[in-house]
């Protein structure tokens, strides 16, 4: 049987779903089992799988001060044997995946960016305009 290649070498759908299953096994790990205190309030936002699996990047954002963050990526990368061994045991996998946990800022930059939408001053209404009926 051949494997088919994929242009441009994008990812294949079966990397995008075991990493969907990692992620939900590592969330319910840091919410059921592991019991650091180092640990703040981690929410895994995304798991990004090498083509062959044997590896996953796993992005974490964290409720908290910037000092927090480091923390709790650095206390998460200290428990990977643990939480490798935990993942490849529950979901199943030949292989166990390497994880390496890194910082994701995505949630603050959106905060940020609709902070400063909400900065910016309304247009006052033109005349003209279809919602104006054109009595004063």
């Amino acid at each position: 049987m051949a494997t088919e290649k994929r242009p441009g070498g994008a990812p294949g759908r079966r990397p995008r779903k075991v990493g969907d299953v990692v992620r939900a096994e590592l969330a319910r790990l840091l919410r059921e089992d592991l019991r650091d205190p180092a640990i703040g309030f981690a929410t895994i936002t995304d798991v990004a799988m090498s083509d062959d699996l044997r590896s996953a990047r796993v992005f974490v954002s964290v409720f908290g001060a910037q000092d927090q963050f480091a923390k709790t990526v650095e206390a998460l990368n200290r428990a990977r044997g643990r939480l490798r061994s935990l993942v490849g045991k529950n979901c199943g996998l030949r292989h166990a995946p390497d994880l390496h946990f890194a910082e994701d800022h995505t949630l603050e930059r959106g905060a940020r960016v609709e902070e400063l939408l909400r900065t910016i001053p309304k247009p006052p209404d033109e005349p003209g305009d279809p919602g104006d009926s054109g009595a004063a």
